[in-house]
């Protein structure tokens, strides 16, 4: 009996061998969790209702990725930008992975690349 058990804790020991389990807690992000973060994020910003303060827009969606900032004819800008969606899984965030938020003396005014270009043509 004893031999049995052994023999069969190192056949089941050597089929196990490789086998790797990708959790994805803190620090580990895989492919499929990155993609559903983004997604989630996209959905926050389309559902933002335009006239929110900065205040309020950092606190339903935390710290921009980037921001910049800039006076128009019209007023103060400020553009915060968002990571949205993926091109390259080299684990860093850049700029063209990203959605614009577009304030102007405070409040939220646009999101998206048109409403950035427009912002910046001011």
């Amino acid at each position: 009996m004893k031999k049995t058990l052994l023999a069969l804790s190192l056949a089941m020991a050597t089929t196990l061998t490789g086998c790797v389990i990708a959790i994805g807690p803190d620090g580990f992000d895989t492919g499929d969790s990155v993609s559903r973060r983004d997604s989630k994020m996209r959905e926050k910003i389309a559902d933002l209702p335009l006239g929110q303060s900065t205040e309020s827009v950092r606190e339903k969606l935390g710290e921009p990725e980037f921001s910049e900032a800039f006076a128009g004819k019209d007023g103060e800008y400020r553009v915060w930008f968002y990571r949205t969606h993926r091109t390259k899984s080299d684990g860093d965030t850049s700029r063209d992975e990203t959605t614009p938020l577009v304030f102007r003396d405070g409040k939220l005014v646009a999101f998206g690349e048109d409403a950035y270009r427009q912002a910046l043509a001011r």
